[in-house]
């Protein structure tokens, strides 16, 4: 991946739960609110145009904190709606790690990161040597029938490695928490086998709710 632009210490983060986005994939967004209407309109004025995609959670005390690891993406398509909302799309740069949060006067929230680590991500697409392929679509088939969920399989039999495991990891609906799991899978083998398991728990859980009627 080539990136024209230097990767800045300082980026706005847009927390938002189980909205998952990954190196060298693609993101949707709605934005409406008006905080983040005016994150669009900052981030829009600068050379990189990145937004950082962040898991929030709540702590024991109820306050809302933020994972350490997120993931910046380069604003690449957006219009506006003719009632002032905008539609965007984050083309997924790197993964990032929080330093701090940087107070000040923006509506949304920004944060000190860092780049150190996730070198992979600005390189060339990932493959995934061990892929059972079959297996895993087979698998995937039956979460996809449980959770009452459609796919063009020939499609996905034909995807690139990467672009398969990363778009299921970003679209299957799993909790936050398994999202940051596979947000922070080191490789495309690691994040892989995370995804599977995340899979086959919930077919087993399916499976006990069965048993349980």
């Amino acid at each position: 991946m080539n990136i024209r632009f230097d990767l800045p210490d300082v980026i706005p983060v847009f927390p938002l739960p189980g909205a998952l986005l990954l190196p060298r994939a693609r993101l949707p967004l709605h934005l409406f609110e008006p905080r983040y209407l005016a994150m669009l309109d900052d981030a829009m004025k600068t050379d990189h145009r990145l937004v950082g995609m962040v898991q929030p959670f709540e702590n024991r005390d109820g306050d809302n904190q933020l994972h350490t690891i997120g993931c910046a993406g380069r604003v690449s398509q957006y219009s506006e709606t003719e009632d002032g909302r905008y539609m965007i799309t984050l083309a997924g740069i790197s993964r990032f790690r929080i330093k701090a949060e940087v107070e000040g006067f923006t509506p949304y929230r920004r944060c000190e990161v860092g780049w150190g680590g996730f070198e992979r991500d600005l390189g060339a697409e990932e493959t995934d040597p061990s892929f059972n392929r079959d297996g895993f679509l087979e698998t995937l088939s039956r979460f996809f029938d449980e959770q009452q969920l459609s796919a063009d399989w020939e499609t996905l039999k034909d995807a690139e490695d990467e672009l398969l495991i990363n778009s299921l990891s970003m679209l299957c609906p799993f909790d936050p928490e398994d999202k940051q799991a596979l947000l922070e899978a080191p490789s495309l083998e690691t994040r892989r086998e995370t995804l599977v398991t995340l899979i086959e728990f919930a077919l087993r859980g399916g499976m006990a709710e069965d048993l349980m009627q």
